[in-house]
């Protein structure tokens, strides 16, 4: 098994050490890549390429083709296998985000400091150029020859369950019915294991699946992608709230205009940052028993929990 030396973030000053930084931004580059090689040679009709295109690269921090890549390489050196899987989880990553910002869900008129899709183009456009993204991803995975049919299939089924009715698509409506109300704990955590964290659980295993890892540490990386999953939205929660619009490129305090549940209403600021803390615990200890307590994605934990934007 390969090992990858540790990083850690550096005191309170939500400070990258080189390594890590530099690792980001690498991995960045590569699905930037990636994604762009989709659009050379295709027969996308011009006006819905352009559309697919403007939010895929509307300043997207690929966090969750990130993980992929730090899973799989935990395990293993051929990271080039993961390629296509990773752009098609952010063509599913970027599909979702179109939706959400749709007059009929969150109506959003910014996304990362730019105008929201249905606002750059229209709202028909907006639509299907998500479905694009969506469909898309299938037939990315489909067609990549660095995978074995038996992966393909693997792979695809994690995609449409994690994309889907039991996964984020679910934890989409869950979300909408339970605005103007307050939540329990125990019911947001659900909503946010669906909504959010089913796309981090699906980077999460499949890159571990992909460099061929025991079921026993696949096991144990469930647990961790499940806590990294809730921390992700703790910290969206409380940035929220003490974020700045520059870092954030949409309103502050959106959520409670919005009459969302989060984590800061229901604990107070502070008490989410102690859930926050406790989430992070339990994800530490599941991935030191994925043998991966030396890797990126130790690493990546740190940054999630402590990010500014």
């Amino acid at each position: 098994m390969k090992m990858v030396k540790q990083y850690h973030l550096k005191g309170r000053n939500n400070f990258l050490p080189l390594k890590l930084e530099n690792y980001i931004r690498e991995k960045k580059e590569n699905v930037n890549q990636v994604l762009k090689d989709v659009f050379i040679n295709s027969s996308i009709p011009q006006n819905l390429k352009e559309s697919m295109h403007y939010s895929l690269f509307a300043g997207g921090k690929r966090l969750r083709p990130i993980l992929l890549y730090a899973s799989y390489e935990t395990y293993d050196d051929n990271v080039t296998k993961t390629n296509k899987t990773a752009a098609a989880l952010e063509m599913i990553h970027t599909y979702s985000l179109i939706h959400d910002d749709l007059p009929a869900m969150d109506d959003d008129d910014f996304r990362r400091g730019h105008p929201t899709n249905h606002r750059q183009f229209d709202e028909a456009t907006a639509i299907l150029a998500g479905d694009a993204l969506l469909t898309y991803s299938f037939e990315m995975i489909a067609n990549d020859e660095q995978l074995s049919a038996e992966e393909k299939v693997v792979v695809l089924k994690w995609l449409a369950h994690c994309s889907g009715p039991e996964g984020m698509v679910g934890g989409q409506i869950l979300d909408i019915e339970a605005e103007s109300s307050q939540l329990s704990l125990e019911q947001m955590e659900k909503v946010h294991e669906l909504k959010t964290g089913k796309l981090i659980q699906f980077a999460i295993y499949i890159g571990a699946f992909l460099a061929k890892v025991d079921e026993k540490t696949l096991n144990q990386l469930q647990h961790f992608s499940y806590y990294l999953g809730l921390i992700f939205q703790v910290q969206d929660d409380i940035l929220d709230i003490v974020g700045t619009e520059e870092k954030l490129g949409k309103p502050v305090g959106s959520d409670e205009g919005n009459e969302k549940s989060t984590y800061p209403k229901l604990l107070g600021l502070e008490g989410a940052k102690k859930q926050k803390q406790l989430y992070v615990e339990k994800a530490t200890k599941a991935l030191h028993c994925a043998n991966g307590n030396h890797s990126y994605l130790l690493s990546l934990l740190q940054y999630f929990s402590e990010r500014d934007h």
